[in-house]
């Protein structure tokens, strides 16, 4: 099973800026923690299906020594500015499907632990993996995340402790719009990728998240957009 997880905005702003400034908006955002191996933090908000995560450098001499694929693409996009930057994908054998997109030729960075300290000293543990490619101005692929406890688990203790409030509740991401020279390229090596069908319009269509590519001149090809609405049901 393969559906979103994520999305990530890169942002010089610190996560206590990010709330306030998403407050100020009557939009529910939460600090999230530090990645203390890498040199980044982040603020976090959550909606029915996925969340958005604002990514952000604490640590910059850490976070430049770091091999990490995620901190190399912020530092690389945060120098034009703060803007989306990638999507996070959840599978449910993260070895397994390893394996299986390195038997269709793609490089990867291996399964890696990852644990973000979470303001409560909370320590939260996942398995990701990451497509190799180097960062250019060139659509990156989406990476993949296992989390150490199960969905349901992991959503319920959100909403008790008042990260997930009811108004988020509410709303999903319901599209995931990439800006690229060349949507029908892209659209098909994701589908490869994600053993998916492409869509009538270049588009792909997940458990939870609709990813659609279209046509930009000139930048980078990047996440453009992120549709959230209120969900169906």
């Amino acid at each position: 099973m393969m559906k979103l997880d994520h999305v990530v905005y890169f942002t010089s702003k610190s996560p206590n800026e990010v709330v306030q400034e998403q407050k100020e908006k009557g939009n529910h955002a939460v600090i999230g923690g530090r990645h203390e191996k890498w040199g980044t933090h982040n603020a976090l908000m959550y909606v029915k299906n996925a969340y958005v995560e604002w990514l952000s450098v604490e640590k910059p001499e850490l976070a430049r020594e770091v091999d990490h694929p995620l901190t190399r693409l912020l530092l690389h996009d945060v120098t034009d500015g703060d803007g989306w930057g990638t999507i996070c994908l959840s599978v449910t054998n993260i070895e397994q499907f390893n394996d299986d997109i390195k038997n269709k030729g793609f490089a990867t960075s291996g399964v890696l632990d990852a644990e973000r300290l979470t303001e409560s000293g909370v320590l939260r543990k996942w398995k990701m993996l990451f497509v190799d490619q180097p960062v250019t101005a060139e659509l990156p692929y989406p990476f993949f995340i296992e989390w150490e406890e199960p969905e349901d688990v992991r959503f319920a203790q959100l909403r008790k402790d008042g990260t997930l409030i009811e108004e988020n509740d509410a709303k999903e991401i319901q599209e995931c719009i990439f800006g690229v020279e060349d949507p029908l390229r892209d659209t098909g090596e994701w589908a490869v990728l994600l053993s998916q069908k492409v869509g009538d319009s270049n588009d792909i269509s997940l458990e939870n998240v609709r990813l659609r590519f279209i046509q930009q001149e000139g930048g980078k090809d990047r996440l453009s957009d992120v549709v959230i609405g209120k969900r169906e049901g």
